[in-house]
């Protein structure tokens, strides 16, 4: 995949703003979270462009932050003013945020989208990876930094001793008709912060042997899948990974899915001819693959008829993110 070019940072003059509309991204799962080799978790996964964090920044005379995640998004500032030195002045305006600790990557989405916006108004040469470093994220997967960056269905390869942030070793595009049913149940949280932290330390190793599997599958049946087109490959290859990796979690999070509703959901989804059945990250999220538009349109038809009766659960047609952040300069507009 040729990633898309970026524009160049520019300066921010006091009649426009920078807009930085940073995507959601689908952790599809680990391939060895206890490195058997040296390199612990590597993971898959993709973003999307229904879901995103959207953001305004503009030049200010002191530090102004409102908007959903506000606070969270305080504490970004903080720990870059604490790393440059500088005093960080903006006006941040947050129009939109991923929905927190639903498996879409939020916090990541949201300091890489302050960082780089405040990067450029401030002129302080720092990349999405050097941001990424400075504000602790992808400790264990570098998913979403790779997701901001240029998008595609990104492998990474884990942390070894001398990771600062896992790298990308594979960029794929998706099939242009593909689609996903994002499954958003509003009535759980997954796991996060220090609970999140001591159900790693807590689970057991994972076999290396079963990680080894899991490696050949993916570079041997999912990847070739992919760049061929043949979704059913792709697809089985997703699902075997969550069942491997779920059933590693179950301990932590109640089962194979944090949430009941969500299971229920994507099995009645597989029976209808979805494929690639999941969960993203902790969950709740969930997620499988269709082929067409036209698929995707039935099937989100037919589970939200089927189960009427969650008024929790939402479902969702998305499209897989080719491009990473979108971040540009705009006039201001009065008002």
């Amino acid at each position: 995949m040729k990633p898309e070019e970026q524009s160049p940072p520019c300066p921010i003059s006091v009649e426009s703003c920078l807009l930085v509309e940073a995507p959601a991204r689908l952790h599809m799962g680990f391939l060895d979270m206890s490195g058997s080799l040296g390199r612990r978790f590597g993971s898959i996964g993709l973003g999307i462009n229904e879901i995103a964090t959207r953001l305004r920044l503009q030049p200010a005379d002191t530090l102004d932050i409102t908007g959903p995640n506000a606070d969270r998004a305080l504490g970004v500032v903080e720990k870059l003013t604490a790393a440059t030195g500088k005093l960080l002045k903006a006006r941040i305006r947050i129009e939109a945020s991923i929905p927190d600790h639903a498996g879409l990557g939020s916090g990541t989405q949201l300091a890489l989208a302050i960082g780089t916006g405040l990067a450029r108004l401030h002129d302080l040469g720092l990349s999405a990876s050097d941001l990424a470093g400075i504000l602790g994220r992808g400790a264990r997967s570098g998913i979403g930094i790779a997701v901001f960056e240029q998008g595609g269905l990104v492998v990474d390869a884990g942390r070894g001793t001398e990771s600062t942030i896992p790298p990308v070793v594979s960029r794929l595009r998706v099939p242009a008709d593909w689609r996903l049913v994002i499954l958003l149940d509003r009535d759980r949280r997954g796991l996060h912060g220090h609970p999140e932290k001591a159900a790693f330390g807590r689970l057991p190793a994972f076999p290396a042997s079963e990680a080894a599997r899991l490696c050949h599958l993916v570079l041997m049946r999912g990847l070739p899948g992919l760049v061929e087109g043949d979704i059913e490959a792709f697809g089985s290859v997703i699902t075997e990974l969550q069942r491997s990796v779920g059933d590693h979690f179950a301990p932590a999070q109640g089962g194979r899915f944090t949430s009941p509703r969500v299971q229920a959901a994507l099995e009645f989804l597989a029976g209808e001819g979805a494929v690639g059945i999941g969960q993203s990250s902790w969950g709740p999220t969930g997620f499988c693959l269709v082929g067409s538009p036209d698929l995707a349109e039935r099937l989100r038809g037919a589970a939200m008829r089927r189960f009427a009766e969650w008024p929790e659960l939402d479902f969702l047609i998305a499209t897989p993110r080719m491009r990473g952040a979108d971040i540009r300069q705009i006039p201001i507009t009065p008002g």
